[in-house]
């Protein structure tokens, strides 16, 4: 065998080596926190927080891309404590819910395995809130549970089609042979550097909070069979995008959409735009200073937006404007620091 064939033999086996460690080093740094549920063949996991007393409508919530439960549970569950009923999703493959079939490479699948959850958890009817990628599915929850879905709340989503591609290493890790290759030697080593700097940006302009990482645990995504499964998930969501968005002006759910002016992940004038076009009724909120991360910026709103779709009197409008004066001013302290 010759001596260049050795030295690639060695480097992959060390370089399995170093990411199959690492993730177990994830695993243990951000262990599960919710309960992995059989829905049917494979098992999903989620934290389900009951309400005491009267509560608002129940809600479940659907991350983003890269993403797992921790990061929605740390944004929503102080807020709503005891107001309302929560489940907090694993995404098929993600966190440490189980991938499931080949259904579950799109939205519809993904979509489906979460009602399926509800069913488990004793969830008739919620509210279904989604960030970014998980836009998309809460989109495809409407349309194929509209029994199920007492409203929609869509935030900073990715929901039509778009100019441009994604990154080359989604496509490149999505591919059968090479992808597992590349995700088993070099995507942890990499991806590690990036977190700071890519946790950073999805909040820019707004300051990421500074326990954001300890709290939401974004290295789960560096372990190699999780990043296969984000990969597969982007790279078929321009053609599911593209086939799918045509159809939501067939729902019927009251629809709030919170998105920023200055979101640097996803264009807000194509998906955002695009959905209060789209959806029959839907109602846009457009914040000034505003970046990908309305979850975290503008909880506030979403509460609010929660609180009118279970029938409270409530002036999306005006808690808006007070969060853009909030931005505002803060953004102002920024730079005068």
């Amino acid at each position: 065998m010759f001596p260049g064939t050795l030295l690639f033999i060695g480097l992959t086996l060390v370089g399995i080596a170093y990411s199959l460690w690492h993730a177990r080093v994830f695993a243990r740094r951000f262990p599960n926190v919710g309960e992995l549920i059989d829905i049917g063949g494979y098992r999903l996991n989620s934290v389900h927080l009951p309400a005491s007393g009267k509560a608002d409508l129940p809600a479940v919530f659907i991350h983003g891309a890269s993403g797992n439960l921790l990061d929605q549970l740390h944004a929503f569950a102080p807020a709503l404590d005891n107001r309302a009923e929560m489940l907090f999703v694993d995404r098929p493959g993600h966190g440490y819910s189980e991938r499931g079939g080949a259904e579950n490479d799109l939205p519809d699948g993904q979509a489906a395995a979460i009602a399926r959850l509800m069913d488990k958890r004793g969830i008739g009817r919620a509210v279904i809130v989604g960030h970014s990628f998980g836009g998309a599915i809460a989109a495809s929850f409407a349309l194929h549970h509209p029994d199920r879905t007492a409203g929609l709340i869509l935030l900073a989503p990715a929901t039509h089609p778009w100019p441009g591609g994604i990154d080359w290493y989604y496509r490149f890790t999505a591919l059968p042979v090479i992808g597992w290759l590349f995700a088993h030697t070099l995507v942890t080593p990499l991806g590690q550097r990036r977190i700071e700097g890519g946790t950073r940006s999805i909040f820019s302009p707004n300051p990421r909070p500074d326990d954001y990482i300890d709290k939401t645990g974004p290295h789960l995504v560096l372990r190699p069979a999780t990043f296969r499964n984000n990969a597969r998930d982007i790279a078929n969501l321009h053609a599911y995008l593209t086939a799918t968005a045509p159809r939501y002006r067939e729902i019927t759910a009251q629809t709030v959409i919170i998105t920023g002016d200055s979101d640097g992940i996803v264009l807000a004038d194509i998906h955002s735009r695009g959905l209060a076009r789209d959806i029959p009724g839907a109602e846009l909120l457009w914040i000034g200073n505003l970046g990908h991360k309305p979850d975290y910026v503008v909880t506030d709103v979403v509460v609010a937006a929660l609180e009118k779709m279970a029938g409270q009197p409530t002036d999306l409008e005006q808690i808006k404007r007070r969060a853009e004066a909030r931005l505002i001013s803060s953004s102002e302290a920024i730079n005068q620091s």
